[in-house]
């Protein structure tokens, strides 16, 4: 396999030095979405990540073909494996089966990772992909590569979903030189919704059903023979073995599961203080049922939380500044007087390289019912385009070679997205709602287009499969290439109206200039009464009018 990206791991130092890897993913079943869609979603945040789509053909191999694996977070050549005969079609993390496979680092005990390992994390999501129909297939095909050719990786939580259920996995591996990992993967039941966020969240193991839950023979084992339990295997906890809860995995990473289950459970609130860092409270379930089935949108809209509405709310502290960013530039933690504090860390982030949302139809044909809605750059400032899973090649904003991190290019849907962010950083509660309205604009036109692009593609996919696929190619790289056009269009007008502090006035979707033609006075916003007393504060009577 061709290295193509450095993948996506991120660390942040939070309080007392613990390293916490940054991405979030929520999975949602079947019957609790509106429309019957099996839905994951995927930050995948760094600072390092140039946010691309990346694309592997379907092929057919000779026997006795080996594959090259190489480590996604270095580039380090790990060894070969062998080649299966046939591979599927993937794009981005969904492949033309509509299996998607997504994940979170949490780590865990680092003296389990075993550096003689040839699989990654990162190659184990895409090597499955090409291989896998199925997400019980898909999990097969991961705990057996991982045994057979060893894992090098930390503990991560996989998303694992297809058009008809969704499931969690975490793996962690069993030390130097002790080839292979432990595991458990547990199905979300399709009423209900789940989340993972750099923090292991399997509890106990309900051993007994074969249906719903799979994992390694030596899962408990392992961790009697480590030391880490000690106990009837009834009251084994995975969570509490190879990722026991620190300040720091409840406040960085249960809290943003917190603030996702939260909107469709008000009785979520009670764990607020377990989340806030108190690991003597009981923890949160695994999945919950929702109080309302959620849509495309609403996941989405989940994956641009800040914590707005809770008592960690980014906005509502002095490092929001005068116009309300809920952003804070890392390091995550600093000293003051000797004392350590945190910035708090929201789902989304100004660092993410991409985020989607892959959506399985059971009902349509596959190459149909799989879209990966794909964005680049901060999810709550993103644009989430629909690519077809079953697309035959990356539409042009996404292409890998169209700009990296060095190279700056107006058609990248990464920079654009970049460059209108980083304006809007600056003067966030005034842009963003310029910003909300193209959003608007674009994904509530995507969901008013899709159903009539599906009964065009299913009829001639009933005709013509190759065509269909030709026809929801060209209709995924338009569409994601006129937003990318109609963001730079958004850059453009956020300069114009907001340059230098001023907001200029505007008419009918015009800015206003008088009968002669010149441009009318701008007003002055100035700051909030909150803000000016900050001021006062700080400055004393220095600026006292006397």
């Amino acid at each position: 396999m061709k290295k193509k990206i450095l993948f996506f791991i991120c660390v942040a130092l939070l309080p007392g030095g613990a390293d916490v890897f940054a991405c979030t993913g929520i999975l949602v079943g079947k019957n609790a979405s509106i429309d019957g869609s099996v839905m994951i979603s995927y930050a995948a945040d760094s600072h390092t990540l140039y946010g691309e789509m990346y694309h592997w053909p379907a092929a057919k191999w000779p026997k006795g073909t080996m594959l090259d694996v190489v480590e996604w977070d270095t580039g380090k050549p790990l060894g070969r494996i062998a080649q299966v005969e046939q591979t599927f079609s993937v794009v981005g993390n969904m492949n033309e089966y509509q299996l998607a496979i997504t994940e979170s680092t949490f780590g865990g005990r680092m003296e389990l990772v075993d550096t003689t390992g040839i699989i990654d994390y990162g190659s184990l999501i895409y090597i499955t992909l090409q291989r896998a129909k199925t997400a019980r297939e898909a999990i097969k095909i991961m705990t057996d590569l991982v045994a057979e050719y060893g894992y090098c990786s930390g503990g991560e939580s996989f998303s694992i979903a297809d058009k008809n259920e969704a499931w969690i996995m975490e793996m962690v591996g069993k030390g130097h030189g002790n080839k292979g990992a432990v595991w458990v993967a547990i199905r979300i039941p399709d009423d209900c919704i789940s989340a993972h966020a750099n923090q292991s969240r399997i509890q106990q193991i309900p051993f007994d059903d074969k249906e719903n839950c799979m994992y390694a023979p030596d899962v408990v084992s392992l961790a009697r023979e480590k030391g880490y339990f000690k106990g009837k295997d009834k009251d084994f906890s995975f969570a509490k073995a190879y990722n026991p809860y620190d300040f720091g995995g409840l406040r960085a990473c249960e809290a943003r599961v917190w603030s996702v289950f939260r909107k469709y459970d008000p009785s979520m609130d009670k764990y607020e203080t377990f989340i806030k860092g108190d690991t003597t409270k009981m923890p949160m379930p695994l999945y919950i049922i929702p109080n309302r089935k959620l849509s495309v949108r609403d996941v989405q809209n989940c994956m641009r939380d800040h914590f707005e509405g809770t008592d960690l709310d980014m906005t509502n502290d002095a490092g929001a500044g005068p116009y309300k960013a809920p952003y804070r530039w890392r390091p995550m933690h600093f000293k003051v007087d000797g004392r350590e504090y945190l910035n708090e860390r929201a789902i989304a982030t100004q660092q993410t390289g991409f985020v989607i949302v892959p959506q399985m139809r059971n009902w349509l044909p596959d190459a149909v019912g799989g879209i990966l809605w794909f964005g680049v750059d901060d999810a709550d400032m993103t644009v989430f385009n629909p690519v077809y899973a079953s697309a035959l090649a990356v539409p042009e904003c996404y292409r890998t070679g169209n700009g990296d991190l060095y190279t700056f290019s107006w058609t990248s849907a990464f920079w654009i997205h970049n460059w209108v962010a980083n304006t809007a950083y600056g003067k966030y509660n005034f842009m963003i709602k310029d910003i909300r309205k193209v959003q608007q604009e674009l994904e509530g036109g995507y969901q008013d287009m899709i159903p009539a692009i599906d009964k065009a593609a299913v009829e001639m996919h009933g005709e013509n499969p190759e065509e269909a696929r030709k026809f929801l190619t060209w209709f995924s790289a338009t569409t994601a290439d006129n937003a990318t056009r109609r963001w730079k269009e958004l850059g453009e007008y956020l300069l114009v109206k907001y340059i230098d502090g001023n907001v200029k006035k505007e008419e009918n979707g015009l800015f206003k200039r008088n009968r002669y033609g010149i441009p009318a006075s701008p007003d002055f916003p100035g700051y909030d009464e909150d803000y000016y007393r900050k001021i006062v504060e700080s400055a004393g009577d220095r600026l006292k009018v006397r």
